[in-house]
């Protein structure tokens, strides 16, 4: 936790700056990047990643041979998105400036590489205070990279820089801080034993990501790169939160939950309290920034990102349920039911091609003074799908679990109710106000008090036990 908060915190500096200085194209053409870059970070592991947290024992052989397959394949992948980079500018407009940005960017990849493994070492035996320093480390220079070549007029390529110079600082950081080397050797048969889940979590991620990039790559290539700007902002701005929450839980909670999963009873408890430590977290971060998310805007950026605040808080309402389905998946894998995954995001992926195909005719639709009218019908419709395959994948994990719904909802509603009650005052209390950062400090300090003190006052274990741990008088 202390790891995403100081990350995004870092990033979130760098942002703030960067949006500032940059254009909306600038952002619309690293955003292009950003969706091939994703689905080559997805074919570099494979999985692995997954795999070696899930299984109990592994050996310096499985470690060493996951290192070399994902070099390998990240400087295949490299030199083959090179070599596509025209290709690449002409699915986008035409845009030539792809070309340069795209084989200096997809670099990354083979440095982003380098570091699975150690990161995955670090994290399966939950010593991530290496991790948090070497991501910290990573940002801020390459915030400073980022903000001295955006604020001297060099455009989009101020991030792509940005990104090679946390890459490279973090890689360097791990490698020089941990003993661990690889053997000089790799192991067929060592990474087959891995791929029955490996592969199976890699296909999940690649139906994932897929729907997670083909809004940017459908509004870059259908609409315009103006509203591909837009969109890439609010992308950007919400998954600060969503995927900082989202990833401790992944990162943190998937090996605990190995580890005793052959203790039904026990397993079912942590599960408990992952839900309400969840509930706890997610609602009044979530909620609490759509409500904050004008303010927070133009205290951040001005009026320059107006067009981006509704797109912002609809991915921030459908970011709630994607947290959770992650979350659902985790039980799934840490019990070894790889093939329920998949078949879950096989159906939400079919449920979410078929909101796609009702929104898409409207997706290029504009209203004067509203250049993202249609975007913004398009995530409607992806919130309706994914609210929907959320109710499947909790159907799923409650069979699977043995876990009564009634248990599962027991343990979310306190939260979501006290935010749902929280957030018209903060609204009432900000109404006074004129200036936008008046406005937010006003709605965040009223949030703030009024939520831990209820929780104080209903007598919450989960807040306890985090305060607990915050004074290092428990451990959590």
């Amino acid at each position: 936790m202390a790891d995403r908060v100081a990350t995004q915190l870092l990033y979130a500096v760098t942002g703030i700056v960067l949006a500032r200085e940059l254009s909306t194209v600038d952002f619309a053409l690293v955003g292009v990047l950003l969706i091939f870059q994703a689905f080559a970070s997805l074919l570099v592991d494979s999985g692995f990643a997954y795999a070696l947290i899930q299984r109990k024992r592994v050996s310096k052989l499985d470690y060493s041979t996951v290192l070399w397959f994902n070099l390998g394949v990240a400087t295949a992948l490299y030199l083959l998105l090179s070599l596509c980079a025209p290709l690449i500018a002409d699915c986008f407009q035409g845009e030539e400036r792809l070309i340069p940005l795209s084989r200096v960017m997809f670099l990354s990849l083979i440095l982003n590489a380098s570091s699975i493994v150690q990161a995955n070492r670090l994290t399966k035996a939950m010593e991530v205070r290496l991790v948090a320093v070497a991501n910290s480390l990573g940002l801020v220079v390459g915030g400073v990279v980022g903000i001295s070549l955006a604020v001297t007029g060099y455009g989009a390529w101020a991030i792509v820089w940005q990104t090679l110079a946390l890459a490279a600082v973090k890689s360097a950081v791990l490698w020089t801080a941990t003993r661990w080397r690889p053997l000089l050797r790799f192991s067929w048969p060592a990474l087959k034993s891995y791929f029955g889940i490996g592969s199976k979590m890699m296909f999940t991620s690649f139906l994932n990501t897929v729907f997670l990039n083909i809004y940017g790559f459908l509004i870059g290539h259908s609409v315009s790169m103006t509203a591909m700007g837009y969109y890439t902002q609010s992308d950007k701005w919400s998954k600060m939160g969503i995927s900082s929450i989202s990833q401790v839980l992944t990162s943190t909670f998937l090996p605990a939950l190995s580890a005793v999963q052959d203790d039904p009873d026990r397993f079912r408890n942590m599960i408990s309290k992952i839900n309400r430590f969840t509930s706890y977290l997610l609602f009044p971060a979530m909620i609490g920034l759509m409500a904050v998310a004008a303010p927070l805007f133009h205290t951040l950026f001005g009026a320059k990102w107006d067009p981006s605040v509704y797109l912002f808080q609809l991915l921030l309402l459908r970011g709630v349920f994607v947290v959770f389905n992650s979350l659902y998946a985790n039980y799934l894998l840490a019990l070894g039911h790889g093939g329920a995954i998949v078949r879950l995001e096989i159906v939400r992926d079919a449920v979410a091609v078929a909101a796609l195909a009702v929104t898409f005719p409207f997706m290029a639709m504009s209203l004067p003074g509203d250049p993202v009218y249609g975007v913004r019908i398009l995530l409607y419709g992806q919130l309706v799908a994914t609210v929907a395959t959320w109710i499947l994948s909790l159907a799923v994990t409650v069979r699977r679990t043995r876990i009564p719904l009634v248990r599962f909802v027991a343990d979310m509603l306190p939260y979501l109710m006290q935010t749902l009650v929280i957030v018209p005052v903060m609204l009432l209390c900000a109404s006074v106000f004129d200036a936008a950062w008046l406005r937010l400090t006003v709605m965040c300090a009223v949030a703030l008090v009024l939520y831990i003190g209820g929780n104080r006052i209903l007598g919450s274990k989960i807040q306890g036990e985090v305060f607990a741990y915050i004074r290092g008088t428990k451990k959590f």
